[in-house]
């Protein structure tokens, strides 16, 4: 766990609250985030493309950032310090200050971004606000996740607020002990099928997956005999809500 959950159960409390929980992913499914990460990719290959080829650096990237990720965790920090790494490996210690230095303001850049939410997610979550109970699970490094749920101007609508280091069966049983919620009673609600359905699924709740158009390398997951509903666009999610709360 990242940090203490935080109850907002008082600001975001359901007029007419269901026993249905509904869990909602922050990255990609509340708001815009991939897309930066691979904006950012695209100006690493630009500065690195005397080195080596887009497909080296990018393998080399993916290489580094896997191994790093016991360490460094998710988010932006560690894919800043995995940058330098492959700038350093790919050009065999030859990399400048001046490159360092500008893959650090790159990742500087990605930690100031202003929030964009995706299309229709404030009324979706209002909507669901005033019916259930609502969780945010988001994973990644902690300073940056409260920045940006403050910053999306959703805080108030949550019950409560989870920042996790992983998102696996023990974090989501963790998360619905806790508070004191049933599997069968929880639905969660996100982009990525390896950390917000799967998991999910095996501890017998329930989960909908809503893509986001890229897909961390990362994040791609192996769908063998799995059940679960995918919805191209997120207002849909509210009525699917409703059927199974009926």
């Amino acid at each position: 766990m990242s940090g203490a959950p935080r109850d907002t159960s008082g600001a975001a409390k359901a007029t007419s609250c269901d026993k249905l929980v509904i869990g909602f992913d922050g990255d990609d499914t509340l708001w815009h985030n991939e897309q930066l990460f691979a904006d950012t990719q695209h100006q690493l290959r630009e500065l690195l493309g005397h080195y080596a080829d887009v497909a080296t650096i990018d393998a080399k990237l993916l290489e580094v950032e896997r191994r790093n990720l016991a360490i460094f965790g998710y988010g932006v920090k560690g894919f800043a310090l995995s940058m330098i790494e492959t700038a350093i490996e790919i050009s065999d210690s030859r990399v400048s200050a001046r490159d360092i230095h500008q893959i650090v303001m790159m990742g500087k850049s990605l930690l100031e971004h202003p929030i964009e939410l995706l299309d229709g997610v404030a009324d979706v979550v209002d909507e669901l606000a005033g019916r259930h109970r609502l969780m945010l699970v988001t994973k990644g490094d902690l300073m940056h996740q409260e920045s940006k749920i403050a910053a999306s101007g959703l805080a108030d609508r949550f019950w409560q607020v989870e920042i996790v280091s992983e998102k696996d069966p023990a974090t989501y049983r963790r998360l619905l002990d806790r508070h004191a919620v049933a599997p069968s009673d929880f639905v969660m609600i996100g982009n990525s099928v390896a950390s917000d359905v799967l998991p999910v699924l095996a501890i017998g709740a329930r989960a909908v997956h809503v893509p986001y158009h890229i897909t961390w390398a990362l994040e791609v997951a192996a769908v063998d005999n799995e059940e679960f509903p995918t919805l191209m666009n997120l207002r849909d999610v509210v009525a699917l809500v409703d059927q199974w709360s009926s």
